[in-house]
C-alpha cells in the first residue's frame, strides 16, 4: 500500500524508533546540501539542483545502480516543494496501489490549501506495460508529479509513452571519496572506534559504491567489534564472513580472478575461462563489470581475426543490462566461451598503441593540400582538395599510388595482420594494395609502405 513520508525536517519519528532504525535511514541526507556525490546532478548549475532554485518539479526517472541516492532524492523533491509523498513499491504493488495514489492525489488537490504530490514508484521496470499505462492521463493532467526508480536501462523497461513525459537523470555509483565521506558521517553518529586504515579501505572497496551496502556492514561491524580501541581487518572479515573472503574487490584476490580470466580467453582454454567468470559471479562481482572486461578482451586479443566476437560481447552485455541476474548471466557465459575459441589476434591493439607512441613523439604534421576540403572559394583558390583522386572512379575502387598519409616525411607502418582467422585475408588484400601503389610510383615517402 502506497505510504506517505514523514517531513523530512521534522523530528518525528521519536528519539527511540530513530535510535532502533537502520544507520542508512538515520543518515539518510535532509537536505541536498547532506546528499554525497550525484553532483552532475546536484552542482551548481546541474538539472536537480536548478528544479529545486526555480521552484519547478518535473516527473522523471532516477536511473542508476543500488545504493546510490535515488530515493532519497525523489524525497528530498517532494519536502523542498512542500509536496504530499506517495512511495509504491513496483515490487509489491499493482494496479490498486496506482488507483489509491491517484484517489489520495485528487483528495489532497481539493483541499483549501491544495498541495501537490510526488508519487515515487520504486523499481518501476517491474511494472508491466498496462501497470506503467495507468499513470500517463494522471501525469499528463498534472494530477501529481511522478518519480520513477529504476537500476535497468529505461531505454528497454519502460514504456516509451512514460519516457517521453519524464526526464531521465543518470545517477553514478559513489566513488572512494564519496564513500569515506559517508563512513565518517556514520563513525561520528555511532561514536564507534575508529577503523585502522586497511580495514576502512577494504570496506570501502566490498561497498562497490553501494552507500547502503557500506552502511549496513559497519553498523554490523561495530555491533560485532565492541568496546575496542580500533576496528581491524580480522574484526571486518568476522563480521562479513566468506563473500569478503572469498572475492575482496579491493584486494590481490580480485585483480588476480580477472587477470585468470583474461588470459584463459587469450590462451583459448574455455574451461579454465568459464571457471574464472563462475568464480567472479560467485564472489559477487557485478557482472555488468565483467560484461566490461570482455569487450575490452574482444578487441584486445581477438580484433579483426573474428570482428564477430567484438558484436557478441557487446550483444551479450546488453542482453545483461535487459535480463538481469541470474538470466542475463548465461549470455556473459557464452560470450566467455566464443571469445575463448575465437582466432586469436592483438594486431589492432599493437597497432593502436604504436600509433599512439609515434603521435606523442612526432611532430604536428600538417594536412596535404589534395586531401583537404574546400567548401569556400578562397580555399578552392589555395588549392585545397586540388589533385585528389576519388577511390570509387578508380579502377577496383582503389587509387593506386595516391598519398594520404601527413606531410613532413614518412611514418611507421602500425598495422601488421597476424595469419590467423579473418586477418588472413586481409593480409593478402593489405599486401595487394600496397603492391599495386608500388608499381603506380617508385614509393618513395609514400605513408604506408616501408620506409
Amino acid at each position: 500500500m502506497p505510504t506517505s513520508s514523514l517531513p523530512l525536517g521534522s523530528d518525528v519519528p521519536a528519539a527511540a524508533d530513530a535510535a532502533a532504525a537502520p544507520l542508512a535511514e538515520r543518515l539518510r541526507p535532509r537536505t541536498l546540501d547532506d546528499v554525497i556525490g550525484q553532483q552532475h546532478l546536484l552542482g551548481p548549475g546541474r538539472p536537480l539542483r536548478a528544479a529545486f532554485e526555480s521552484h519547478r518539479l518535473h516527473s522523471m526517472i532516477l536511473w542508476g545502480p543500488p545504493g546510490v541516492g535515488k530515493t532519497t532524492l525523489a524525497r528530498l523533491m517532494a519536502d523542498g516543494f512542500d509536496a504530499q509523498f506517495i512511495a509504491i513499491s513496483a515490487v509489491l504493488g499493482g494496479v490498486k496501489d496506482i488507483r489509491e495514489a491517484v484517489e489520495r492525489a485528487q483528495l489532497t488537490l481539493a483541499q483549501p490549501q491544495a498541495r501537490r504530490t510526488v508519487v515515487f514508484v520504486d523499481e518501476v521496470h517491474r511494472f508491466n506495460k498496462s501497470q506503467q499505462d495507468a499513470f500517463l492521463p494522471h501525469v499528463e493532467s498534472g494530477l501529481f508529479t511522478f518519480i520513477g526508480a529504476t537500476t535497468e536501462n529505461p531505454s528497454f523497461e519502460v514504456n516509451s509513452a512514460l519516457l517521453s513525459r519524464a526526464t531521465v537523470h543518470v545517477l553514478k555509483s559513489l566513488d572512494e571519496a564519496d564513500l569515506t565521506l559517508l563512513l565518517g558521517r556514520a563513525q561520528a553518529l555511532l561514536a564507534a572506534p575508529p577503523l585502522a586504515p586497511a580495514a576502512a579501505t577494504r570496506l570501502i572497496a566490498y561497498a562497490d559504491g553501494d552507500a547502503r551496502r557500506l552502511l549496513n556492514a559497519y553498523e554490523n561491524l561495530v555491533a560485532m567489534a565492541g568496546p575496542v580501541a580500533t576496528i581491524d581487518e580480522a574484526q571486518l572479515e568476522r563480521s562479513l564472513g566468506e563473500q569478503l573472503r572469498r572475492y575482496d574487490k579491493g584486494g590481490e584476490q580480485f585483480y588476480d580472478t580477472i587477470s585468470a580470466l583474461h588470459k584463459s580467453v587469450r590462451g583459448s582454454d574455455p574451461d579454465a575461462a568459464l571457471y574464472w567468470f563462475v568464480r567472479m559471479l560467485d564472489g559477487g562481482v557485478d557482472p555488468r563489470y565483467a560484461a566490461r572486461r570482455l569487450v575490452r578482451m574482444a578487441s584486445e586479443d581477438i580484433g579483426l581475426a573474428d570482428p564477430r566476437a567484438l558484436r557478441i560481447a557487446l550483444d551479450a552485455a546488453e542482453t545483461y543490462e535487459r535480463l538481469g541476474s541470474p538470466e542475463g548471466e548465461l549470455t556473459l557465459a557464452q560470450a566467455v566461451i566464443y571469445l575463448a575459441m575465437a582466432p586469436k589476434s592483438n594486431a589492432v591493439y599493437r597497432a593502436f598503441k604504436e600509433a599512439r607512441a609515434f603521435i606523442a613523439r612526432d611532430g604536428t604534421r600538417t594536412v596535404p593540400l589534395h586531401l583537404r576540403n574546400a567548401p569556400t572559394r578562397l580555399m578552392k583558390d589555395l588549392d585545397y582538395g586540388r589533385g585528389y583522386r576519388y577511390a570509387h572512379d578508380e579502377e577496383g575502387g582503389f587509387a593506386a599510388g595516391e598519398r594520404y598519409g601527413p606531410d613532413g616525411g614518412n611514418a611507421p607502418v602500425f598495422y601488421q595482420p597476424v595469419p590467423r582467422g579473418l586477418e588472413i585475408r586481409i593480409g593478402e588484400r593489405l599486401a595487394e594494395l600496397r603492391r599495386l601503389t608500388a608499381a603506380a610510383v617508385s614509393g618513395a615517402g609514400l605513408f604506408g609502405e616501408d620506409g
